[in-house]
């Protein structure tokens, strides 16, 4: 039995662990102002959380955008769906929930008939997403400033 569990968030408190993940990732360990690391895409947005199944305390989350939500994201491209919010608390670094959550926000986009997933990786992370298949392209950009690159993989 896996130490840990992957599911689309459906519930409010699912919701709530999700978000102080990325606070505990985004906010305090990186700096990204509060005020930005949530947004209206998080309404509509298909929310991935990880869970340790001995009690449910929460590990690590993601989100994907589609439709008309991942348009900015994706450079308008149809049928392509954006991967974001991806974090892992460090506490639980290195068991694979990483790559657990990749792979339930492809299955989620394929669910939804999407052919490839964007994402915008931060620099340090490329490996990572390069060891999943995403492939970067365009120019290194920053976002709350921090240097990304733009990635996509084919489903």
């Amino acid at each position: 039995m896996s130490p840990y569990e992957v599911r689309e968030v459906l519930t409010e408190s699912d919701r709530e662990s999700a978000f102080a993940v990325r606070r505990e990732v985004f906010v305090v360990e990186q700096g990204v102002p509060e005020e930005i690391e949530y947004d209206a895409y998080d309404a509509t947005a298909v929310h991935v959380l990880a869970v340790r199944t001995a009690d449910a305390v929460a590990l690590g989350t993601g989100r994907l955008l589609y439709g008309p939500d991942a348009a900015g994201r994706t450079g308008g491209a149809e049928g392509v769906g954006a991967l974001g919010r991806l974090a892992v608390s460090k506490a639980a670094r290195g068991l694979g929930i990483g790559v657990a959550l990749v792979r339930a926000i492809e299955d989620a986009a394929r669910a939804r008939g999407l052919t490839a997933v964007d994402l915008h990786a931060q620099t340090q992370a490329l490996g990572f997403y390069e060891r999943l298949g995403y492939e970067a392209y365009g120019a290194e950009f920053p976002d709350a400033g921090i240097p990304h690159l733009a990635m996509r993989r084919t489903l």
